[in-house]
Parts: C-alpha cells; sequence; structure tokens
C-alpha cells in the first residue's frame, strides 16, 4: 500500500488562491479512535478562505491540509475505534482539518453512515454547515418552539441550515438578510423564510421592527461582525439572545454605536466556534445531528443545497466561487 496520497496544498503555507495546488504528501496513518476515510467529496466553507490567506486560528490539533467536512469510505482503523463502524463503510463527518485530500483520519466519534437516498455530494455538506447550525440556534441561542429568529447570510450555507431548522421546530417567524434581492427571494421562495431584507437596500433593522410589531426578534444569528453590530442591538427583541459567530464586515465597530440595549433589553450577545471545541463537545452535536436531522435528510423534509460540484482539480475555481459571494448553497468538490 502507498505511503504518500494526493492532496490540495498551499504554495508558501498561506497566500492567494494561484498559490493552491494538488501534490503528492505523506498519507495519514489512524491511530486510537481514528478511522482511514478514503475521501469522495469535500465541502468548502468560508473559513477555508481564511485558513488559506493566514487568518484562522486552526486548532493544534488541526492538519495543515484544508478542509473540515467529507464523505467517503473507510480503509483501516486505529486501535480503539467505535464498534459501529468497520471496513468498508460509506461515511460522512466532521474533521479539524485535512479533507482536501485523496484521505483523511478522523475520530469514530465524529463519522456518521451516509444513507443510500443521499448522495456523497450531499453528504458532504451537512456535517460543518449543519452542526454549527445546531450548535448556534439551540445550545446557545436557546432556541424553543415559539420563538423568533434572524439569519443573517441568510443564502449562506449555515443559515440554509438554520432557517430550516427553525421552520421545522415550530418558530414563530423566521427571518433573513442578504446583500442580493435574487438572495433574498431564494430565503423566502426556497426556504420558506417569512420574509427576507436587503442589506444594500432596505433598511433591514426598521423591516423587522416593522414586521414584528416594534418587539423584534428573539434570537438573531450573525456573521458578519461590526457592519451589524449597531443593528442587532436595535432589532433584538427583550432578553434577546444574539449570536455572533463571524465578521465578515469586520471587526473594528465605528464611533457613535450606541450599547444602551444590553441593559435596557437584558441582551445576551455571545460569540462561539464550533473548530476550537473539543472532541466531546463536537461529539454531542453530532449525535444531536444524527437524531434531529437525519431521518428529515433521509425523508426529504431537510435539503442539502448544492449549488455546484467540481472536480478537485479545480479547486482554484471553487474558492473563487465561494470568495466572490456567488453561491446559495454548497460548493463541493469530488475526488476521482
Amino acid at each position: 500500500m502507498s505511503k504518500t496520497m494526493r492532496a490540495v496544498e498551499i504554495e508558501g503555507g498561506v497566500g492567494p488562491i494561484s498559490a493552491l495546488h494538488i501534490t503528492d504528501v505523506p498519507k495519514p496513518v489512524p491511530k486510537d479512535s481514528q478511522a482511514l476515510v478514503k475521501v469522495k467529496a469535500f465541502g468548502l466553507n468560508r473559513m477555508d478562505l481564511l485558513q488559506r490567506e493566514g487568518h484562522y486560528p486552526v486548532p493544534p490539533q488541526a492538519s495543515k491540509i484544508l478542509g473540515v467536512e467529507f464523505s467517503g469510505v473507510i480503509e483501516a482503523f486505529g486501535c480503539d475505534a467505535e464498534e459501529e463502524y468497520k471496513v468498508g463503510d460509506e461515511v460522512f463527518g466532521l474533521a479539524y482539518g485535512g479533507a482536501y485530500a485523496e484521505y483523511i483520519v478522523v475520530s469514530t466519534h465524529m463519522l456518521v453512515h451516509k444513507p443510500k437516498e443521499l448522495t456523497w455530494e450531499q453528504c458532504a455538506g451537512i456535517p460543518e454547515t449543519w452542526i454549527t447550525a445546531t450548535q448556534a440556534l439551540y445550545l446557545i441561542g436557546l432556541f424553543t418552539p415559539g420563538k423568533s429568529v434572524l439569519w443573517h447570510a441568510g443564502a449562506s450555507s449555515v443559515s440554509i441550515a438554520g432557517i430550516q431548522l427553525s421552520i421545522a421546530d415550530s418558530a414563530s417567524a423566521v427571518y433573513a438578510t442578504a446583500r442580493q434581492d435574487s438572495k433574498c427571494e431564494f430565503c423566502v421562495s426556497t426556504l420558506g423564510a417569512t420574509a427576507a431584507f436587503n442589506t444594500t437596500t432596505q433598511d433591514w433593522v426598521a423591516e423587522v421592527l416593522e414586521a414584528t410589531g416594534g418587539k423584534g426578534v428573539d434570537i438573531i444569528i450573525d456573521f458578519i461582525g461590526a457592519g451589524t453590530f449597531q443593528g442587532n442591538l436595535d432589532a433584538i427583541a427583550k432578553d434577546g439572545i444574539i449570536v455572533h459567530l463571524g465578521a465578515m464586515g469586520g471587526t473594528k465597530l465605528p464611533a457613535g454605536v450606541d450599547i444602551g440595549g444590553f441593559v435596557r433589553k437584558r441582551i445576551r450577545y455571545e460569540g462561539s466556534s464550533l473548530r476550537s471545541r473539543d472532541e466531546a463537545y463536537q461529539g454531542k452535536l453530532r449525535d444531536q445531528l444524527v437524531e434531529h436531522a437525519l431521518p428529515r435528510f433521509v425523508d426529504g423534509r431537510f435539503k442539502v443545497l448544492v449549488d455546484r460540484v467540481m472536480p478537485w482539480e479545480e479547486i482554484q475555481e471553487a474558492h473563487r466561487a465561494l470568495e466572490a459571494n456567488e453561491t446559495k448553497g454548497k460548493v463541493i468538490c469530488t475526488i476521482g
């Protein structure tokens, strides 16, 4: 058996899209509770763009190879794998890194059996986005039926998952924002959001307050950061929770930001990430995904929306598509 494999690397360790290339690297060896998986497909995430540029804090246990979600076939195990898996099993899963490659080693505690009803490409687009949405909505946002939710960047993969979760679990209303009319329409007509607002042409805060009779929304999931900070404080309801997951709009607040709402509305504003969490934390979220969402993928109630599938040899074009904010759903690369 070969001791090398092909993988996407970044020339110089960090760099622009043009630095991405496929080359031979050492093939990983599973140990302890790990499985060696031959990768069929992997999903792209915005963290990959940041990591490529050297702007993402990579966990110490992560491979230097990009990619955290994948689907494939188990080829070998370490010495302490979960008994429910065997060689030849078709799986998908979440890793700390290493998915842009022919093989990946990952804890069996972060694997899920691939349903026959879903394709390799669909399964590769589930783990990071749906687990992140689950964490944000339930663990941090403390969602319960009857609450209202606003998902920023509504056509992003995490919000696509989150909007579906919110609706399925009986939110009183589900709102979204986006920067294009077509994406706002997508959130309403395809995903079923109550309403979606264009942040470049509309006063989204005023629209939210009008839609909620001045109350505001109970939970806001935010990926923008500085650009929506004041608006979030204005649009959140009393005793509301704002979940901060990213800073696509910057991290430096402008002068004049009014934080009075924190006390006046008793707001909780909490930041979080998934990749920096330990395996036990991620494993509990995997279990919740399997119990709560997987049956709905199988029967079609939940949609895994894949915007485009590309051969991994076109990894540069795949990164360009994600960087240009052209997509409504996942960008997936296939191997072989």
